[in-house]
């Protein structure tokens, strides 16, 4: 396919702007580029079916199953849609005057009161953009904590080998030295070699809970009291809210802060680059460090406050992506206090009914009742057959489902992480395992054909390891 780059002809125009309506300025000389911007010369058919052959290409939702595993890849209600689409919403403009903006203030204030009920936590900020950034920005409230209790030796952040790749870049970014630690056989944090990893110099624990192998740390309650002995904070990582949100609270468990993802969790679009929303939570006394600025109701008036001595400051321009909250909070009033928990239960009910019916031939990493997701291992096959989880993958793509998270989490070899969420209904999930164990059946009797997959997809079998260690990222002009 090519790109529009390569499409272009100058002779093209698609331009149908309206006349200037606005006094137009002629700038300085000295601030204008020497040479004209070097865009695509095109007709709107020819813009129009570009984009309509790469949407063909991609693979959502709407077009199939998407057990992409930790990534809760949910239908997005069209009432959310609709909702951040009000003129209210969508025609504001982040600098206007407070008293202009009162409904969108309520929205976040109302966003936070349920989010915060949700996760147990007592305040909450929207500024962060995406789940990492969350992170960045909850381990950001845990330094500034022992920076302003003078405990600058605290520099050490503890975190599982089963947590998140993201978790230890986070920690690396915010200045901390990571200090990782095993899982025990069965999947857990091993308790023995937290007590002997947290000292004087702790900071905290990055973990989500139920863990990447979607398994609930039994002994939660334990992990965070022996942070908390050892003087460090807990860091919730949000990824898997999911399987829990309504049922039991991170907040409860002893957790200190949280990042939400909000298009994960709370069904707002998830994909194509964002925006997302990886909204922060923290208990009372990590409030005075959120960013800058918050929201206050007095005498019926909403306001934003940016007069914090100890807050962090600002992690991203203005309030953060506003209309992703909106339908976030769409979402939440639309499921009410039934509909949470049930979301969460079914979203369980889903992953290991599904579960069951894969290890008719698929091998379960860390077999047992499982939450949201489950991990498979297809080391066995790899070594004996010549089948690796990757193979699986590709075949899947020919019956046009998207793959399970491959390779993830590390310390399972040949993984496949599945996640089927709650708002697939029972015959997706039959069908799914049909084409799951078939494909699994083909690839041990006929290897080879698995290597060649997929062969229906507009892209056959990339070269990976090509692709990563040679990447073109832009576009060349010859010109």
């Amino acid at each position: 396919m090519k790109l529009l780059f390569e499409k272009s002809i100058d002779s093209r125009k698609s331009s149908f702007l309206a006349e200037c309506d606005v006094p137009t300025i002629d700038l300085d000389k000295d601030i204008l580029r020497e040479q004209s911007l070097n865009l695509p010369y095109l007709s709107e058919v020819d813009i129009s079916r570009h984009y309509s052959q790469l949407e063909r290409r991609a693979h959502g939702v709407n077009n199939g199953f998407y057990p992409l595993g930790s990534c809760t890849m949910k239908y997005n209600p069209t009432i959310n849609e609709k909702v951040a689409k009000l003129p209210g919403f969508v025609d504001v403009h982040p600098l206007q005057p407070e008293e202009t903006v009162q409904g969108c203030l309520k929205v976040l204030a109302l966003a936070k009161e349920y989010l915060t009920e949700i996760t147990g936590m007592d305040d909450m900020t929207f500024q962060p953009a995406a789940g990492a950034h969350g992170e960045y920005t909850g381990i950001l409230l845990i330094r500034q904590y022992h920076i302003k209790h003078g405990n600058v030796k605290r520099n050490k952040i503890i975190v599982p080998d089963s947590a998140h790749g993201t978790n230890p870049a986070t920690a690396a970014m915010c200045g901390m030295e990571v200090i990782g630690i095993p899982s025990t056989e069965d999947g857990f944090v091993d308790l023995d070699k937290l007590r002997a990893a947290v000292g004087e110099d702790t900071a905290g624990i990055m973990l989500t809970n139920p863990n990447t192998l979607g398994i609930f740390e039994r002994d939660i309650k334990q992990i965070t009291q022996i942070v908390h002995d050892a003087g460090g904070l807990v860091y919730y990582d949000g990824a898997n809210l999911n399987a829990i949100m309504g049922v039991t609270r991170p907040g409860d468990m002893g957790f200190d802060c949280i990042h939400l993802n909000l298009h994960k969790t709370f069904a707002t679009p998830h994909g194509g680059g964002g925006p997302g929303s990886g909204a922060v939570g923290c208990k009372q006394f990590l409030a005075e460090y959120l960013p800058k600025p918050v929201i206050e109701l007095a005498d019926g008036q909403y306001s934003f406050v940016n007069d914090l001595e100890n807050s962090i400051g600002k992690v991203k321009s203005f309030y953060g992506n506003f209309l992703v909250v909106v339908k976030a909070l769409a979402y939440t009033m639309t499921l009410g206090n039934e509909g949470i928990p049930l979301s969460a239960m079914n979203a369980v009910l889903n992953a290991n009914y599904l579960m069951k019916l894969l290890s008719e031939c698929y091998t379960i990493a860390k077999p047992g009742i499982c939450m949201h997701e489950f991990v498979i291992t297809m080391d066995k096959e790899a070594k004996e057959h010549h089948v690796t989880a990757n193979d699986i993958a590709k075949l899947l793509i020919d019956h046009e489902i998207h793959p399970p998270t491959v390779y993830f989490p590390l310390i399972v070899p040949e993984a496949l992480m599945v996640e089927p969420t709650e708002t697939e209904g029972k015959e997706t999930l039959d069908e799914a395992a049909e084409v799951f164990l078939s494909i699994y059946r083909n690839a041990i009797n006929d290897p080879e054909s698995a290597h060649k997959a997929p062969v229906l997809a507009p892209i056959g079998r990339p070269d990976g390891v090509g692709a990563a260690r040679n990447p073109i990222l832009r576009y060349k002009n010859e010109d």
